[in-house]
């Protein structure tokens, strides 16, 4: 079953919105087992987007085609798609009632052009959009099929995941399962080394590496008559990969590192503080994130000047006259520093240099102190990370959170 998929908007093509849309759906359909061959970007013009539609069919079986769907003058694509197919539209009342409900709730006014929204090519199958004012719809024509998703990549990937799953394991007769492993702490070219005899030779599961916001994923993927056989076939392979990898694995599904740690330290009934100089409290936003984290999370610090180090956390003068803020002295007195004056089992602290200036030879940017004291234990961890300011930032916060949870599985 081969696949084509067309992103419409003019905003695509001038590059105002990066389309992460065609990854996604190229990334699921190659999971259900629908090759995509071609994938194309079409901006707001009737005689291009017909065109796009003609082209495509003449090489695959299925269009998925996504924008075009609001209620500007240029969103044209049901309209199209129906005079593709020949079709005329109408008022499909369950999706007019959905919008004025979803309008109501934002306290906004239904327009008429929120109305034409609701209009549908005849006999075609409506995809309900809980997240916003466009039904997306499936059209099955002579052997071909036309699936139209909205824009807004929320809105796309909840309809995809919901409706347009379903709707394609019928097609293939199969049921399709994934379970994603994720992983800190390891390189995506290392991951795959160490496992490259399990993604080579799996077929059913299939096993497939993502590098995704400075950590890695791996997708397990089955595909059976049912579920319960799926499982079978995914979880022996995902225990076959946890025995190789084991702790740089934290976790499944949508499981993130913050709220994994978060939980982690709520579970265990250990009260924690943080002191931050170069990450700037993205550690303490980080885990109160998690619900129920008031009951262990005590306090948070920002300590950028060597004043607030001495005068907060306790850290000695002579320590950052001999060594210097970013030194793994500095790190450790922070650490212990933070649990003592907030009375804590558990105290982390950064201290490094995020750029873009700053760095010397010595201690160049990227150069980062991660010190974690746990019940009269500390330990820190030297960093040399890369990236600008942002990506230094948010990987010392990953890597400072991970320290403690690898510290945390390990002895308590």
């Amino acid at each position: 079953m081969k696949a084509e998929l067309i992103s419409i908007g003019t905003e695509l093509l001038l590059g105002d919105i990066v389309n992460t849309n065609a990854q996604f759906l190229a990334k699921e359909l190659a999971t259900l087992g629908v090759d995509v061959y071609h994938q194309c970007v079409i901006g707001d013009n009737e005689d291009r987007i017909l065109q796009g539609f003609k082209e495509a069919f003449d090489r695959c079986d299925i269009i998925i085609t996504t924008g075009g769907l609001g209620p500007t003058q240029d969103d044209l694509t049901k309209e199209l798609a129906a005079k593709y197919f020949n079709k005329e539209m109408y008022l499909h009342e369950e999706s007019l009632e959905w919008i004025g409900r979803y309008l109501n709730i934002k306290d906004e006014e239904v327009l008429e052009a929120n109305k034409n929204q609701a209009y549908i090519p005849e006999g075609a199958i409506v995809l309900h959009n809980d997240n916003g004012t466009a039904p997306g719809v499936i059209i099955e024509e002579d052997n071909k099929i036309l699936i139209i998703l909205p824009g807004p990549p929320k809105e796309m990937k909840a309809m995809f995941s919901s409706h347009v799953v379903k709707y394609l394991e019928k097609l293939t007769g199969k049921v399709i399962k994934s379970r994603t492993l994720r992983i800190f702490g390891i390189g995506e070219s290392i991951m795959a080394k160490r496992i490259n005899d399990i993604i080579q030779n799996s077929t059913n599961p299939t096993v497939a590496p993502y590098a995704k916001d400075y950590e890695v994923t791996l997708r397990v993927t089955a595909k059976e008559d049912c579920e319960e056989k799926c499982e079978a076939l995914i979880g022996p392979k995902c225990e076959e990969i946890k025995s190789i990898l084991g702790e740089y694995i934290y976790g499944e599904g949508e499981e993130s590192l913050d709220l994994v740690v978060a939980k982690l330290i709520c579970e265990k009934k250990l009260t924690i503080a943080t002191a931050e100089s170069c990450t700037g409290g993205l550690i303490a936003s980080s885990l109160v994130s998690y619900p129920g984290i008031s009951e262990v999370f005590m306090e948070g610090a920002v300590t950028y000047s060597n004043e607030a180090k001495v005068r907060r956390l306790g850290v000695k003068e002579e320590t950052l006259n001999k060594y210097g803020a970013v030194s793994e002295e500095t790190a450790k007195e922070m650490a212990e520093g933070i649990a003592r004056e907030a009375n804590t089992d558990i105290g982390i602290a950064t201290t490094g240099i995020a750029g873009p200036g700053g760095g010397t030879e010595e201690k160049p940017v990227g150069l980062v102190y991660v010190g974690v004291f746990i019940k009269g234990k500390t330990i820190v961890e030297k960093l040399n990370l890369s990236g600008n300011r942002e990506a230094v930032r948010r990987k010392a916060t990953m890597n400072a959170l991970n320290i403690l949870r690898k510290e945390l599985i390990r002895n308590y």
